[in-house]
């Protein structure tokens, strides 16, 4: 009797399992390799269009051997632009895609770690179809993120402010650019790469190259 009583619930937790998904976690992550170590990041559903275009270009080899291309410690790292592969070391960068851009899908703040499109100026502030950043940021003061609050009309909530208090990130890109993701592993990459040599322009004097491929949680 207590073997068929245990083979119901074993059935109905399977079934449970099966209707909600015993594995919440559909979301998509992704491994950035470079030669100062990976970056895992995490990339966001509710920004449906950029999570599908990144997945669409990672699998797609795009980022293959593309460079970090400007590098602002305090800022960012940005990368993702197609003429960076084979550039010479005196070439301007920070044009180039696929020849598309991106709806914007604005919301979320600018935290240390996350992942970012970026864009040129246009009204509609459609991203980029290919570069994106990492924000690496500076902690805030509460006057600072009041500052903002007030001139873009948005509202952190507790722990939101505690990240940008204590972590830091870029409030004034909050409102301005696309964030769709975040890094979930190897923020200390991030503090190695924005920590490089630059030259003239933002750009690293040694190459830091990328390779982009999909991960597991």
């Amino acid at each position: 009797m207590n073997r068929i009583l245990n083979l119901k619930y074993l059935l109905l937790a399977g079934l449970i399992c099966i209707l909600f998904s015993c594995n919440s976690d559909k979301r998509k992550y992704f491994l950035i390799e470079t030669d100062f170590g990976n970056i895992k990041v995490m990339l966001y559903d509710d920004t449906p269009l950029h999570r599908d275009n990144f997945e669409k270009l990672v699998n797609e080899g795009f980022y293959d051997d593309l460079l970090f291309h400007r590098v602002i410690e305090g800022f960012m790292i940005q990368g993702g632009d197609p003429d960076s592969r084979g550039a010479a070391p005196e070439q301007n960068l920070g044009m180039g895609g696929p020849g598309y851009q991106i709806p914007a899908e604005i919301g979320k703040p600018h935290l240390k770690g996350t992942l970012a499109a970026a864009r040129t100026g246009n009204p509609e502030k459609k991203s980029s179809g290919s570069q994106f950043y990492i924000v690496h940021g500076t902690p805030q003061t509460a006057q600072n993120l009041d500052r903002f609050e007030q001139q873009k009309n948005i509202k952190y909530n507790d722990v939101q402010r505690q990240i940008y208090l204590e972590q830091g990130g870029t409030p004034q890109l909050d409102m301005e650019y696309t964030v769709f993701g975040e890094v979930v592993e190897g923020i200390e990459v991030v503090d190695k790469i924005a920590a490089v040599e630059k030259a003239p322009g933002d750009r690293p004097v040694t190459d830091v190259k990328m390779r982009i491929r999909p991960a597991k949680k």
